[in-house]
């Protein structure tokens, strides 16, 4: 079976404006499969489907919509309700403020919620169904390492990366065996537009061009994304991940939380977290690398 006889006829890919989102959007489409494109900002995603109709002969259509708004997943819902769609990606959510929670209002914890957690709970539950009728299809969800343990500066970030994984994992254990392949990606610090600008605001990277330190590449993660949708239900994307994973899981969660926060403190200084990037270069016992995937949509 094709690859887009498997997953297709269309795909529907949440946060295609650019970064991941986009590249895995014309990942599919190189497979052979439509693609529908979501975010906020229309005028991106024209872009972003411009340029996918110009290299492939997939088809694209977009959707502009704020995955943080109540009726987001409805609203999707209704405008695909005329489409197959085989495969989806859920490929948003960072966080863009990166303070302390009590710095922040409890409203954009309340909006990251329910981007992070009730939509694409929400998405699954419309979509999945289908799949398991026609008996394939995939569902890829984006997570991070932040999820890994409880840091300072992400919070609510964190937590609901944590509640992505566990998502996935637990979705993988119902429908693997339906022929739907689910597969959490755990992802460490990327090269996406979002994130150079970050890093450039605090003064990290001198220029929003220049590659942040320790940041992989997107075609890297993207690549090594399509060579594990099948190795569900969780992959760890790249060795620093993996050396991540396996660290983490020789300490107890008590040390684990006490090395997220030392490494923060390692990386910006006691006295300043709030623009933490990454943990990077924190070793016990051998060097390892832990990176900690900051906002890149």
């Amino acid at each position: 079976m094709t690859f887009a006889a498997k997953y297709g006829p269309w795909a529907l890919v949440a946060g295609a404006s650019d970064g991941l989102g986009a590249a895995f959007a014309e990942g599919l489409a190189e497979r052979g499969v439509n693609v529908v494109l979501l975010a906020r900002r229309q005028q991106v995603l024209d872009q972003v489907a411009a340029g996918i109709e110009s290299r492939t002969s997939a088809q694209t259509r977009t959707l502009a919509i704020d995955l943080a708004q109540p009726d987001a997943a409805a609203a999707i819902a209704e405008a695909t309700g005329d489409l197959e769609i085989g495969f989806l990606v859920y490929c948003a959510g960072a966080d863009p403020n990166y303070q302390p929670f009590l710095a922040s209002p409890i409203a954009a914890a309340e909006a990251m919620v329910r981007r992070n957690c009730m939509v694409p709970m929400q998405l699954c539950h419309h979509f999945a169904p289908a799949m398991v009728q026609r008996g394939r299809g995939g569902i890829v969800i984006f997570s991070s390492g932040a999820g890994l343990a409880g840091g300072p500066n992400m919070v609510a970030y964190g937590a609901s990366k944590a509640f992505d994984m566990v998502f996935a994992e637990a979705l993988w254990s119902e429908l693997h065996d339906k022929g739907v392949d689910v597969v959490g990606l755990i992802l460490g610090k990327t090269n996406t537009p979002a994130l150079r600008e970050l890093e450039h605001s605090r003064g990290q990277i001198s220029s929003p061009d220049e590659v942040p330190p320790g940041a992989a590449e997107v075609h890297d993660v993207i690549a090594e994304a399509f060579e594990n949708l099948t190795n569900g239900p969780t992959w760890f994307v790249g060795d620093a991940m993996r050396a991540a994973e396996q660290l983490t899981g020789s300490l107890t969660r008590k040390q684990t939380v006490e090395l997220f926060a030392q490494a923060a403190a390692a990386a910006m200084g006691p006295a300043d977290l709030n623009g933490l990037g990454g943990l990077r270069n924190f070793g016990i016992q051998r060097r390892v690398v832990i990176d900690v995937e900051v906002p890149r949509h």
